[in-house]
């Protein structure tokens, strides 16, 4: 039998290359073939690349206030700028070209390409980072629960692309708690795995997996959010992510897919999940 599973990994906060995920897919396979003696190719990976939707105008916005009128920090000001931009752009807001749908849009492309390559119905892992696990949730909370589905679905013959065979959700230095004010209640959380997923897969274990690093000050846990949270997250997870320059303090932030032992965690859940098809 020909069983994939199918994977998108999303950036967080801050300028990116396009190839920011090259590294963590590499290892990700690695630890996948040590864990079961099998070919990586059961993983069919997807990275999402959101950043450029923003690029352009926030480099526009540095030349214009920094280096236009001489301000002083110009590189602090760049990451600033850089970091806040990405969260302040993404905000939904009346107008029918919004960067919120654009960014969503990314998504619905790599599953679109995703579901292509790994099947309509592959078990499906989201792994994001940072601001991208904001991003994911959204995303599958409009596919779970609000009348966005039709904007954000391109193929409605994929189960994988309606989230149907959403397996598992791995947030890894996640703002998702700071989100929550914008709301007077932030109890709807999306549901890990699908509630559609038995139709497919009727013997996979899924979840909602949260990882964070107490030295980083953009990580947060998700169970203590809500009540509604404590039951939708199967795990908040501590972890230590960076090297010796940054392991210790906030820049640790950027350290979650270099870490070895994460990698080695996720892969031997994608090793449970293949075994478990049908």
């Amino acid at each position: 039998m020909n069983r994939k599973i199918g994977i998108v990994i999303l950036h967080g906060l801050g300028r990116q290359k396009e190839d920011y995920a090259a590294s963590f897919v590499a290892l990700l396979q690695e630890k996948y073939w040590k864990a079961s003696g099998r070919k990586s190719s059961d993983l069919v990976i997807e990275p999402v690349y959101w950043a450029d939707i923003f690029e352009e105008r926030e480099q526009q916005l540095y030349e214009r206030l920094v280096i236009a009128n001489k301000l002083r920090y110009r590189e602090l000001r760049r990451f600033v700028i850089h970091y806040l931009a990405d969260a302040v752009a993404y905000q939904p807001v009346d107008s029918k070209e919004q960067n919120y749908e654009a960014v969503h849009r990314t998504i619905s492309e790599a599953l679109n390409r995703l579901s292509q390559r790994a099947g309509t119905t592959a078990p499906l892992y989201v792994i994001a980072h940072s601001l991208g696990a904001v991003i994911a949730s959204n995303y599958f909370y409009d596919l779970q629960r609000t009348a966005r589905r039709d904007a954000v679905m391109i193929d409605r013959d994929s189960a994988l692309e309606r989230g149907e065979t959403l397996t598992r959700f791995l947030s890894l230095g996640t703002t998702l708690p700071l989100w929550s004010l914008r709301y007077r209640d932030f109890n709807q959380p999306i549901v890990v795995p699908s509630p559609l997923l038995h139709r497919h897969h009727p013997g996979i274990q899924g979840g909602w997996i949260n990882y964070y690093d107490k030295d980083d000050i953009l990580a947060y846990p998700l169970r203590d959010i809500d009540p509604m949270y404590a039951r939708a997250v199967k795990k908040d997870v501590q972890v230590s992510v960076g090297n010796w320059l940054t392991s210790w303090n906030p820049f640790c932030h950027s350290g979650y897919y270099k870490s070895k032992p994460l990698a080695e965690a996720i892969a031997r859940m994608m090793v449970d999940t293949w075994k478990s098809m049908s």
